[in-house]
Parts: C-alpha cells; structure tokens; sequence
C-alpha cells in the first residue's frame, strides 16, 4: 500500500499558481494617465507648475497652489468620470 503526501495549505495558493497570475492594472489610475494628456488637462497642469515654480523662486510667501492644484484635479477627474463606468463591470 503506497501512501500519498498531501500537503494542506490553509487556503494558500500553490507557488504555481503565483507564477501565472497577472499583475492587475488599476483601470483608474490608466484613465488618469489618459485624460492628463487631454488639451484642458494639460493647460491646468502648466498653471499649477508655473505657480509651483513661483512659489519655490521666492524665499518668503504666502502664495500657495491650492486653487491651482484644485483646477487640474477637477479638469483630471471630470474625464474620468464619463469614461471609467464603461469599463468598471
């Protein structure tokens, strides 16, 4: 009588297993990438580098990019959301 070796792994996966599993993409973070590329994007993201490069120029200020920042994430986030519920199942 030949016994088999079972081994039990609490639900863990087989070294296998981890071999060909895919590195999962976030469809957000694509999206993001996708529409900082877009012309409104683009325009906002060049306001809120030239005021950082304001900003960090001067020794002593009280200028922040808040409303800059705020703008670009906004324009970012606007295409966002009319293309990432197409794909999200």
């Amino acid at each position: 009588m030949v016994l088999d070796e079972k081994v039990i792994t609490n639900g863990e996966p087989d070294d296998e297993e981890e071999e060909e599993e895919e590195d999962l993409v976030d469809p957000l973070e694509t999206m993001r990438e996708k529409c900082a590329e877009i012309e409104h994007c683009v325009h906002t993201q060049a306001r809120l580098e030239q005021c950082e490069t304001r900003v960090n120029a001067r020794s002593s200020t009280t200028e922040d990019c808040t409303e800059e920042l705020f703008d670009f994430l906004h324009a970012r986030d606007h295409c966002v959301a009319h293309k990432l519920f197409h794909s999200v199942k």
